[in-house]
């Protein structure tokens, strides 16, 4: 395994990659889920603490940004033409095609973005965790690189990078302004930028200190996306037992709540511990005028975003599709209906160069 840049010719798709190389030196083979029971700021639903044992996986050195998934949505405009119909198509053809997202709601994310930043390293935010998967899955079938989102054992073994404190530097919320962007540094001097409700709001990627893995933003900026649904007592089944990072995944069902991970701009210092778990919720959509509501962009939402794993050893076709697809029955019956939902076939590359990254 070695670091590399995912990158799409012809675009702006620049994605650097970092190795985790998982049970070899400076990588531990498990990670400790959750927080100890003599945490500062502790919430009930980080224990009881359990070990999980990981397995290699690459992971972004940063979360995903505008300039990257904004490539992701002009597909939208130029597979137009590509769209096939959930009527007509095959079931391996439908299996094999990208949603792609819908264009935003112009009249309320616009102010909002402009005052945000969605240029030149912003992370991409306001999106739903569905997504991002779809995001994973159109990366994958772009690259021929499998991808998607971390699982809360794998982004939380990224956040600590080996450590055992709150934070990746240690226990001191009065040093996390050298790491983060949160509550109380994420204001600008400016008051007219920024989301315009608060004055404050993320910024480009990478602007903090890494953590001991080279990681950037795993507090802070904006809350990312993991696979995981949100069960405060997730933890408990696994008690006394060590499993593999599978076995401590909970499959998403349903739209909410499902996990984000790291805090964000908008954070108090204690919600971008390394244990710190987030429950997305229907509010966070609350202003959305549509019936149904987007599945795509989360109109209060403008505090979470994502960053992609790949793991070394890839699974099987039907693992893949359940990493990228919906299972919530809403979910697909508005993609299925189409309408201005779109799904099209992607090509994939015959053999992904780079073959040993």
């Amino acid at each position: 395994m070695a670091a590399y840049v995912e990158s799409l010719g012809g675009t702006k798709v620049e994605i650097p990659m970092v190795a985790l190389k998982v049970g070899t030196e400076g990588f531990p083979a498990t990670v400790r889920l959750g927080s100890p029971e003599g945490e500062a700021e502790r919430k009930a639903d980080e224990g009881p603490q359990i070990t999980v044992a990981l397995e290699p996986f690459w992971i972004g050195k940063f979360e995903i940004t505008w300039d990257t998934f904004d490539e992701f949505r002009r597909e939208y405009r130029t597979l137009g033409s590509h769209a096939i119909s959930h009527a007509d198509a095959k079931p391996q053809d439908w299996a094999d095609a990208v949603s792609l997202p819908t264009p935003l709601y112009e009249q309320d994310a616009a102010p909002i973005l402009n005052g945000m930043g969605t240029a030149g390293g912003y992370p991409v935010a306001n999106i739903s965790q569905f997504a991002a998967r779809q995001f994973t899955k159109w990366l994958s079938r772009k690259t021929g690189r499998y991808y998607r989102l971390p699982t809360e054992a794998e982004w939380e073994y990224a956040a600590r990078a080996g450590t055992s404190t709150a934070y990746s530097f240690g226990d001191d919320p009065a040093k996390l302004g050298d790491h983060a962007w949160f509550f109380d540094n994420s204001a600008y001097e400016d008051p007219s930028k920024g989301h315009p409700d608060f004055g404050a709001g993320y910024r480009k990627v990478g602007e903090k200190a890494a953590n001991p893995f080279g990681l950037h933003d795993m507090h802070g900026n904006v809350a990312e996306w993991v696979l995981d649904q949100y069960a405060a007592d997730q933890y408990a089944a696994f008690a006394d037992k060590t499993p593999s990072w599978r076995e401590a995944l909970r499959w998403p069902v349903t739209v909410f709540p499902c996990v984000a991970r790291g805090g964000s701009w908008e954070s108090e210092a204690s919600a971008c511990r390394s244990a710190a778990r987030l429950a997305s919720s229907s509010q966070w959509q609350k202003r959305d005028p549509q019936l149904p509501k987007s599945i795509w962009w989360f109109t209060d939402g403008f505090h979470v975003g994502f960053r992609i794993v790949r793991p070394l050893v890839e699974p099987a076709e039907t693992e893949k599709l359940r990493a990228w697809e919906s299972a919530d029955e809403m979910t697909n019956d508005i993609v299925s209906r189409g309408g201005k939902e779109l799904r099209a076939p992607v090509a994939t590359p015959a053999k992904a160069d780079g073959d040993g990254k």
